[in-house]
């Protein structure tokens, strides 16, 4: 189950929402877990034991740590924990990808095993993992009701595609909150909002890409083609992650919860350290808590440290060396940022900063695509002019000609146009009056056109659902091909 799906949206969500308010506040908690686990088990129902026996383990730890911090008890508690949901991670997740590696490296045939990958892993694992440290640290107490913690663990707005919700940001508010009928619209306006930038802009551009990019046809692009497709891309991610992002805050706040941001209009920044402030705020600052300062690199721990945070980072996006690739390369342009210091980048004229950082962000986004560095080198080479396509052609004048509207649409939406009218609203009554009313028919015309386009089957799968598509896939090409050798 996803949360751009006519069932989510129509039937689970606001059945979900009547049992979580016709309950006595004492119950609301079993029913929000009750519903958590229901639409895990719709699209997981086997490793639905995995998060479950993931819950119990931390809960226990965590009650063992806290016992005694200092106790020898508390620190194998800390090392079992880690090694059980980093080791499940690495299981289900990089298996593969490291014995292929091995396989090609020495030469060797050791058979590549074929793992379903759980769904939402990545996310609740990190969770997990942040809870226990904290506990250890003591930044937090370790929850005494398993029913919290369960909750924690599962609650599913951010079960599947995050953010990366924190125990200690989460912790007063497994207890007690409220949520009044200004949290209830906002937060739907805000499911609404993240429902339209993922059906209608970032679906709507993977089009694009895919006639730009894929299935080769990078091989056939022009020097502005090429950068069309990439800068595409990077629209399609972004909508489609924020989209998603927005959709988990909004569902949370209308049961009473306050997540963070995971997006802050990331185009927009100065430098690519500042990119990385505003884009997927949760990983960046849970690899900067967690794995930044491990003293492992000793006096120079400050760059190693910082090389393993970028190595990690890409490693997580996906088990593929394009990934690690993509991740070492931020890791390079922000060290020399950093060698460069705040201070002199700032002294950069402003618009050259904004090229340079732009250009960056883009290449970025073709390694981020193409996990075949053959067809990497095509992009590189098609996007600074050694393609041999020429500049431009018919296809990318009557692809923007074609597309104008919904490119207008998506460059306008990577600013922080909505805070216009809520600095308006604040100003007079008659405003807020005015703009509250336009706000809610263009959200309705929004949830209108998305529901055509989903009734339409025009939606893709949010990003990380869609490589477990593709590995499911895969699996199913090999079990074909075994019983066909049979």
């Amino acid at each position: 189950m996803v949360f751009s799906s006519l069932f989510f949206l129509y039937l689970f969500l606001p059945l979900s929402l009547i049992a979580y308010y016709v309950a006595k506040p004492r119950y609301r908690n079993a029913v929000l877990i009750v519903c958590s686990l229901v639409f895990y088990a719709w699209g997981e129902p086997i490793f639905i034991w995995l998060l479950l026996m993931s819950t119990l383990l931390n809960y226990l730890f965590g009650r063992l740590i806290s016992a005694d911090p200092e106790s020898r008890t508390a620190k194998v508690s800390l090392v079992l924990s880690l090694v059980f949901h980093l080791g499940m991670l690495i299981l289900f997740k990089y298996t593969g990808f490291f014995i292929e590696n091995l396989n090609n490296w020495f030469s060797l045939s050791i058979p590549v095993p074929n793992f379903p990958l759980p769904i939402g892993i990545s996310f609740y694992t990190f969770r997990a993992v942040s809870y226990i440290v904290d506990c250890y640290w003591g930044k937090v107490e370790a929850e005494q009701k398993f029913s919290r913690f369960l909750l924690y663990m599962t609650f599913f707005p951010v079960i599947m595609q995050g953010p990366i919700a924190r125990y200690e940001t989460m912790q007063n508010q497994l207890a007690v909150r409220r949520c009044n009928p200004s949290d209830l619209y906002e937060g739907m306006m805000r499911v609404i909002i993240g429902l339209g930038k993922k059906v209608i802009i970032a679906d709507n551009l993977g089009n694009i890409v895919d006639q730009f990019l894929a299935n080769g046809n990078i091989e056939q692009q022009t020097t502005l083609g090429a950068w069309y497709g990439v800068i595409v891309y990077a629209m399609q991610i972004y909508f489609d992650f924020s989209g998603y992002s927005d959709m988990a805050i909004g569902i949370a706040r209308m049961m009473g919860f306050q997540l963070e941001e995971n997006f802050r209009h990331p185009f927009l920044c100065k430098d690519i350290t500042e990119f990385w402030q505003r884009w997927h705020i949760s990983l960046g600052t849970f690899f900067r808590d967690y794995v930044l300062y491990i003293p492992i690199f000793g006096k120079r721990r400050k760059y190693g440290g910082l090389f393993l945070v970028w190595f990690c980072t890409g490693l997580w996006h996906g088990a593929s060396w394009n990934f690690i690739l993509w991740g070492l390369y931020y890791g390079l342009f922000i060290l020399i940022e950093l060698l460069i210091g705040k201070k002199r980048m700032k002294k950069i004229p402003l618009v050259i900063r904004h090229i340079y950082n732009k250009i960056v962000i883009v290449v970025g986004f073709g390694i981020f695509y193409f996990e075949d560095f053959g067809q990497l080198g095509v992009c590189l080479k098609c996007m600074f002019g050694f393609g041999g396509h020429g500049l431009t052609d018919a296809v990318l004048q009557t692809s923007i000609m074609t597309n104008v509207f919904l490119l207008v649409i998506a460059l306008i939406g990577c600013f922080p146009i909505l805070e216009l009218p809520k600095r308006a609203m604040q100003k007079s009554p008659g405003a807020y009056l005015t703009l509250s009313v336009c706000g809610t028919i263009l959200a309705a015309v929004i949830l209108i056109v998305s529901s055509i386009l989903l009734v339409n089957a025009t939606n893709r799968p949010f990003l990380y659902l869609g490589q477990i598509k593709r590995l499911l896939l895969q699996i199913n090409e090999c079990c074909k091909n075994y019983h066909q050798l049979g």
